[in-house]
């Protein structure tokens, strides 16, 4: 890769943390899939992409960076969402986009936390 995915996973939490629906798109291929485990739900498209980030930024917005390492073609980055800690892994393509993103909660400040969306 020609680009520095940790570089760009702190990117994408920075676009997360402002709420800036349009440059997360942008950091998307156009064939991207995020892959939730709390809804159990897979978001492929750029108009669905476009409606789940519309929504996770209102109902779940990410605050302080609890964690960043570096993966097999991307990178693994940990965040605070609400009373949560969410693992999210970006996966990137050759062009620097990301591939596929997938997120779990690590902690959580209940057992039903996850049953109800809240990574």
């Amino acid at each position: 890769m020609s680009f520095d995915p940790m570089a760009a996973a702190i990117d994408w939490l920075d676009a997360y943390r402002a709420g800036d629906l349009e440059t997360l798109l942008e950091m998307y291929a156009e064939d991207a899939a995020v892959y939730c485990d709390c809804y159990e739900l897979i978001v492929t498209g750029r108009e669905n992409l476009r409606g789940y980030w519309a929504i996770h930024l209102q109902e779940h917005p990410a605050a302080e960076l609890d964690n960043l390492q570096p993966s097999h073609g991307g990178a693994i980055i940990s965040y605070v969402s609400g009373e949560n800690v969410v693992e999210a892994v970006l996966d990137f393509n050759d062009a620097g986009k990301i591939r596929t993103l997938s997120c779990r909660p690590t902690r959580q400040a209940s057992p039903s936390s996850c049953q109800a969306g809240v990574c």
